[in-house]
């Protein structure tokens, strides 16, 4: 039987929708930034740096937050694929948008539009991803590893040539660029829906159709709530929301009926780890809000006399990723019931992430644009082995772990934590200075450090919770 490098051939079509998704998705995302605070002179809109931050962090919070609608929908009213492909064509008219609609108005419609339909495409993919596999399958971190690549693919060339075309013909055209990434995306994956699994569609605990629209319209009236509020405190909102939301999903799954007592057990089991993956996503999720703004006014950007552009800087760690995670898989693969447990792998990934910056100290007495890029280069590579160990694991841990009556929606928990450190970073980014970073750095540094050795001391616990699952 036909496979793609050893996994499933159908993982093929889901490495190829996400690595399209991720190319629009990154390639805006790395401009994005800088086209809020820059001057109408320099292209950008003129949004004071605090302010800017907390948008984006917002904006990538409700990514995140948004697979719960994602996975809800799919679990309970249409089936993961249907909200797979609704999904990618919301991206689509997001980045199309942003192109072509001026000022804060295409930036609010396009960034809603983005946020819905990455969250939706996200906690699908994923999960089609995880569906491929028995919770026992040797190839399982592997093929998630390999999908995870696909990621990468995407999130390197997509700021390379945004970037590209940001600094010679304007923002409007790099978001040009990631609209018309989304489209072939689009294309490739309808050609080669028929081949997916027919559990992509079954709708595992469906709703009674008029709760279906009670919640979408309660969903509604929500957003209409978070869009009257101040755009400087958006960040906090979405943290706030993502730890309600992740609470109250935890309680349900936790009391329902449909939950047997080892699978209890099992998401009890995840709650520690959701908390890891929290705290390392708040650091890591700054790529796209501080290294954005040290790329910008710290960094010497100087490659034989010519400026690189700044969202180049969020190519280096896919670089790394693309590079590494192939040894990372066969690692896991080779060792085998060997390999060190999840908890372990967690507990590893918060610290490094921690040591990654209090390895940005050494370089904080350089001045505005002396900061050497091969320092940065350094950074994000701790940063890259960090995230390997977290990351694909996580993804596949949520679904191991998850009861069978919430596949999806225990997706969607893991992406909460994501959601609550990506906003975190925004409403942390806006207490960084770049000419007074050393307690920054230093404090959250040591911050995630404490963090991993709590997750380490709790380690035994976790594993007998899951009940053989590693």
């Amino acid at each position: 039987m036909p496979t793609f490098f050893g996994q499933p051939r159908v993982l093929a079509n889901l490495f190829g929708v996400e690595l399209w998704e991720r190319f629009s998705f990154y390639g805006m995302q790395g401009i994005l930034l800088i086209y809020l605070y820059y001057q109408s002179s320099r292209g950008g809109l003129g949004i004071d740096e605090a302010t800017a931050t907390s948008i984006v962090g917002a904006y990538g919070g409700f990514v995140y937050l948004s697979t719960i609608a994602g996975a809800w929908l799919a679990d309970r009213a249409i089936g993961g694929e249907r909200v797979l492909f609704g999904s990618a064509v919301l991206v689509m008219a997001g980045h199309i948008l942003l192109a072509v609609v001026p000022g804060l108005p295409g930036v609010g419609l396009g960034l809603v539009c983005v946020a819905l339909g990455s969250g939706g495409v996200k906690a699908n993919a994923t999960a089609i991803v995880g569906a491929l596999y028995d919770e026992h399958d040797p190839r399982r971190d592997a093929g998630f590893s390999l999908f995870y690549l696909g990621v990468n693919l995407g999130a390197l060339a997509g700021p390379l040539l945004t970037g590209l075309l940001q600094t010679s013909l304007g923002f409007h055209y790099g978001f040009a660029l990631a609209a018309l990434g989304m489209a072939v995306g689009l294309v490739q994956y309808t050609m080669g829906r028929h081949r997916l699994p027919a559990q992509a569609n079954v709708v595992p605990h469906p709703l009674p159709r008029r709760r279906v629209a009670l919640v979408a319209a309660l969903a509604l009236v929500s957003m209409a709530v978070i869009g009257v509020l101040g755009r400087g405190h958006l960040a906090v909102v979405v943290v706030v929301l993502s730890a309600a939301a992740a609470l109250a999903y935890f309680v349900v799954i936790l009391s329902s009926p449909a939950v047997g007592r080892v699978e209890r057990d099992r998401v009890l089991a995840f709650i520690p780890l959701w908390v890891a993956s929290a705290g390392f996503w708040s650091l890591y999720q700054q790529q796209f809000t501080v290294l954005t703004v040290y790329a910008d006014q710290r960094l010497n950007r100087s490659l034989f006399g010519w400026q690189m552009p700044v969202s180049w800087v969020q190519s280096i760690n896919p670089i790394f990723i693309i590079v590494l995670s192939g040894a990372f898989a066969a690692l896991w693969t080779r060792l085998g019931e060997r390999q060190p447990s999840t908890p372990v792998k967690f507990a590893a990934a918060t610290v490094i992430m921690g040591v990654a910056f209090l390895l940005f100290l050494p370089m904080s007495g350089t001045g505005r644009g002396g900061a050497p890029l091969a320092g940065l280069i350094g950074v994000i590579f701790v940063l890259t082995v960090a995230e390997l160990l977290l990351s694909p694991v996580g993804l596949s841990l949520s679904t191991k772990l998850a009861p069978a009556a919430f596949h999806t929606q225990m997706v969607a928990l893991f992406f909460l934590s994501v959601a609550l450190g990506t906003a975190a970073a925004g409403a942390l980014a806006t207490r960084y200075d770049p000419d007074h970073e050393v307690p920054y750095f230093s404090i959250l540094g040591g911050a995630a450090i404490a963090l991993g050795a709590v997750v380490a001391a709790l380690t035994p616990a976790i594993r007998r919770l899951m009940h053989g699952v590693r």
